[in-house]
């Protein structure tokens, strides 16, 4: 068995191991597996109940990873998310308090109800993978992976994220309520016991960081990489759309197509690869313009639209990317 093998074969493991708690959100398990395959992250937008919070706890345990839960209120400050420096009266000199950012998964749960001063304490981390406070700047660990949530129906003690802090997530993730039947299996699943609390690691998070390596070598031809480009800048010349997906979009769809690819079994991405994540990495990005907005228009709807007037690249026999 070859190590890239090896490694697939792994991630295939976190994936059943996370569906032993979630039941039947297998895109939205795959979807969380791919942003932290990509060294990204995720904002998982679904209405109370459907298992947000659950999920993030499920991915830390299957990883091994070090796992925080902030709960974003309106009086959180940004020092209670990256830390802060206490006097000792016994050194007689002032030390570093790690705040929960300092984990390898973080869990910024309801990250609307903070103000944008509290949010914006993620941004250099979730960029640069390092926090500044008080001048001193410090590392975060590996794997790096922040997982938000927000509720889309209650605004009421809420403040929107801005553009910038969108952006910087490479997913935005849907739930969705269970069928009539996996709400069955749900309660039985949790008669006795709820099954997050029996969960154990398949992987280790230096496999991770081997698997974040793999699929770099994923191939991507050259037509669909224009194909990538040609979505992305599709989305800023619609017309209802007042700004369209930027840059970091283009590369977010490119490593998650690599990822998806990989997950699949191929050492090449196809068309499709691309097309199953235009949604969940270019619909956040867009802005819909005021009078479209009032229409009723969404950025799901302008991606959507997209999809359909850009021409798919056919295939071609494998040559040097271009």
């Amino acid at each position: 068995m070859t190590e890239a093998v090896a490694i697939r074969d792994s991630v295939l493991r976190v994936i059943e191991n996370i569906s032993k708690v979630i039941v039947g959100k297998n895109d939205s398990i795959e979807q969380i597996i791919i942003a932290l395959l990509c060294d990204g992250h995720a904002l998982i937008e679904d209405v109370p109940g459907v298992g947000k919070t659950t999920l993030a706890r499920s991915l830390a345990k299957s990883t091994g990873c070090d796992f925080k839960r902030i709960q974003f209120t309106p009086d959180l400050l940004p020092s209670d998310v990256t830390g802060h420096f206490i006097y000792n009266q016994r050194e007689h000199e002032f030390e570093f308090r790690p705040g929960p950012l300092m984990a390898q998964i973080v869990l910024a749960d309801e990250i609307n109800r903070a103000t944008p001063k509290s949010q914006s304490a993620l941004l250099e981390g979730m960029e640069e993978h390092q926090t500044t406070v008080d001048g001193v700047t410090y590392q975060l660990p590996k794997p790096f992976l922040v997982l938000a949530t927000q509720n889309p129906i209650e605004y009421e003690g809420t403040f929107p994220l801005p553009e910038g802090q969108l952006d910087r997530f490479y997913m935005r993730i849907g739930l969705g309520y269970p069928t009539f039947s996996e709400e069955v299996e749900i309660i039985g699943r949790q008669e006795h016991e709820h099954p997050l609390h029996s969960l154990e690691p398949v992987i280790t998070p230096e496999e991770v960081l081997l698997a974040q390596e793999q699929i770099k070598g994923i191939f991507v031809d050259g037509l669909i990489r224009q194909y990538i480009v040609a979505l992305v800048e599709a989305t800023r010349s619609h017309s209802d759309a007042a700004l369209g997906a930027s840059p970091r979009g283009s590369l977010g769809l490119f490593r998650t197509s690599q990822a998806l690819a990989f997950i699949r079994g191929r050492d090449f991405v196809l068309p499709d690869d691309v097309k199953a994540l235009a949604q969940q990495l270019l619909a956040h990005r867009v802005i819909v313009s005021p009078q479209s907005r009032m229409r009723g228009v969404t950025g799901t709807q302008i991606v959507a639209a997209v999809l359909e007037q850009v021409p798919v690249p056919g295939l071609r026999s494998r040559s040097p990317a271009t």
